[in-house]
């Protein structure tokens, strides 16, 4: 019996690639908000607090609002913080 000899190159089987590095895809660049248009985060201003929340309750990644290392921890401080003092609700049912 004759064993056959296997190349060393892969077929992929026409698949293309996937992920954030794949060709073709170009993604735009988020900026944050807080930077851009200099609006000072309070825990008094629900209404600006209420767009990082999400319906369950939680507070939205940076990823996800595009909002800068800085101003995502001084959001998150001010969501507590009115969370604390019973401005904003813990969860949402």
């Amino acid at each position: 019996m004759l064993k056959k000899k296997k190349s060393g190159a892969r077929k992929t089987g026409g698949k293309k690639p996937f992920g954030k590095f794949s060709k073709g895809k170009q993604f735009k660049k988020r900026f944050c908000r807080f930077c851009a248009d200099k609006i000072e985060i309070d825990y008094k201003n629900i209404g600006l607090l209420k767009n990082y929340i999400s319906d369950r309750g939680k507070i939205l990644s940076s990823r996800f609002t595009g909002v800068c290392v800085k101003h995502q921890r001084i959001l998150t401080r001010a969501i507590k913080r009115a969370r604390n003092i019973a401005i904003i609700p813990y969860v949402n049912l």
